[in-house]
């Protein structure tokens, strides 16, 4: 060591290989986001839909699902609801808009006379647009 002079060490030199580590985390919280939110997505309500031929998916505008489960339960939007609620719920959407159409979801194990019912609730209220939702034929 020379008088007045000071030594200087070599830092570390930089790191030329890439860091995956941020990278791994921010996947893993997608596939965490992706594996809530799935379920979320579907249907939870589960029905055997009559198959039927020439079925094809509807282009309306502004909907709403109705779907009748094997016990005769009564789903809109997928939140169960009774007799006057459905009613009602029907009222403020054709108030709403009255073209507003209604997509049917029965199980195959549904009797006629129920659908029926949600059909006359559907058309007292004033919506007239309804749909059968069916799968299509192999």
């Amino acid at each position: 060591m020379a008088f007045g002079r000071l030594e200087r060490t070599q830092g570390d030199p930089p790191i030329s290989d890439i860091n995956v580590t941020p990278l791994v985390d921010v996947m893993l919280v997608l596939v965490v986001i992706f594996i809530i939110t799935a379920p979320l997505l579907a249907s939870s309500i589960r029905l055997d839909l009559p198959k039927a031929e020439g079925t094809r998916a509807a282009d309306a505008q502004r909907f709403v699902t109705v779907v009748l489960d094997k016990e005769g339960r009564v789903f809109l939007n997928d939140s169960p609801v009774d007799a006057g609620r459905l009613a009602e719920q029907f009222a403020a959407a054709a108030k709403q808009n009255p073209d507003t159409e209604i997509q049917l979801r029965a199980d195959a194990g549904v009797p006629y006379g129920r659908v029926v019912e949600v059909m006359g609730a559907a058309h007292k209220a004033g919506l007239t647009r309804l749909g059968f939702v069916a799968e299509p034929a192999k």
